[in-house]
């Protein structure tokens, strides 16, 4: 069962006369039953709580810097005309009694909270987006983290990892972005990806009738997930570890780098879809950051002349963060260039960055 949480808010020229506000108010909670309880604010204005026989709690509270508001919960399944009721009959006295006073009204809509199925995710930086998601169709925890696959009508089939969204069936322009945006020509070459277990990059590239293609994932089970629930993102290709023109590797991706470099094996291009760039953008109390650095260096080494190597920064207005990977492109072991792109992901609701880089 979940609870449905409506907030009302009013912010007003200057503070109110909280009794007279009070007084007008009291004839609404009286008709829908629902017994009042002032509170001590301390000072901070007016503060009561209602309960309602039939499970419906309200906060009201006028704040003494002159904002009014108005928080309401109800059980999933309450009759949302007279839940509506309520609130339009609130909104009205109070628009009448604050007459002249008012700057700005904001009524949301619910809040759902505790359903079965979790519509909520935050954005890189830290926004709260509500998704149109209306069913769990895969949830598992591996050795590495969780995986779910949920759907949304308008997307499709999202993968989130460890609460973060990693790519829904809408995204095709994160895959072009990470590939290069069509400017390259893959035919023939030797490929690398580092991730990816959601198979659209790896379903894109066979497309391009590469020489080979290597992809190194290290959870079974995101591919698992992804072959029975990601079909338009990744067509066949995770059916089978081997193909005409590509393998995967279920492994961690580090040691066959290293094993790689030692065997003097390169490639035309590796792609890096194994994690964003961190938030933080304090190197020393982030062990991401690390492991960026270490990825990019073997890749790097990995790299033939002339080759390049691609990957996703973060939401483009995560500036710190982006500006610190750059830094950190300019104290690898080798010198590199870059460039990098803007690329609206329908899922993530955000414009995100993608570098591609070369040895100098």
């Amino acid at each position: 069962m979940a609870v449905l949480h409506y907030t009302l808010d009013f912010k007003l020229r200057a503070p109110a006369d909280v009794s007279a506000t009070v007084r007008g108010l009291q004839s609404i909670f009286q008709e829908q039953e629902m017994t009042e309880n002032v509170h001590d604010s301390e000072g901070h204005g007016y503060l009561a709580t209602f309960v309602g026989k039939n499970g419906r709690f309200a906060i009201l509270r006028m704040h003494s810097h002159g904002l009014v508001t108005f928080d309401l919960q109800c059980l999933d399944g309450d009759d949302v005309a007279q839940v509506d009721n309520l609130l339009n009959a609130l909104e009205k006295k109070l628009k009448a009694l604050l007459d002249g006073n008012i700057q700005r009204i904001k009524r949301l809509p619910a809040l759902i909270r505790g359903s079965d199925v979790d519509r909520y995710w935050p954005t890189a930086d830290g926004r709260l987006m509500e998704y149109d998601i209306d069913e769990v169709v895969y949830e598992k925890d591996s050795a590495y983290q969780n995986i779910k696959i949920l759907h949304s009508r308008q997307f499709g089939n999202m993968l989130i990892l460890n609460g973060d969204v990693n790519l829904a069936e809408s995204d095709l322009p994160y895959t072009q972005a990470i590939m290069g945006s069509g400017k390259e020509h893959y035919a023939g070459k030797e490929v690398l990806i580092l991730g990816g277990g959601d198979g659209g990059i790896l379903h894109e590239a066979v497309k391009l009738k590469p020489k080979m293609i290597t992809m190194v994932e290290i959870d079974e089970l995101v591919i698992d997930g992804c072959r029975k629930h990601m079909r338009k993102t990744c067509g066949n290709v995770l059916d089978n570890l081997k193909g005409d023109c590509y393998e995967i590797l279920v492994q961690d991706c580090v040691p066959v780098l290293k094993k790689f470099a030692e065997q003097g094996r390169t490639f035309d291009y590796v792609i890096n879809d194994l994690t964003a760039v961190p938030i933080s953008t304090a190197p020393e109390e982030d062990s991401t950051w690390e492991f960026l650095r270490l990825i990019l260096d073997l890749s790097i080494r990995v790299l033939r002349p002339g080759g390049k190597y691609f990957t996703q920064g973060n939401c483009v207005n995560l500036t710190d963060a982006l500006s610190e990977y750059e830094k950190l492109l300019g104290r690898l072991s080798c010198k590199v260039d870059f460039s990098k792109e803007v690329v609206c992901v329908p899922s993530y609701m955000e414009l995100w960055v993608f570098y591609t880089i070369w040895k100098k």
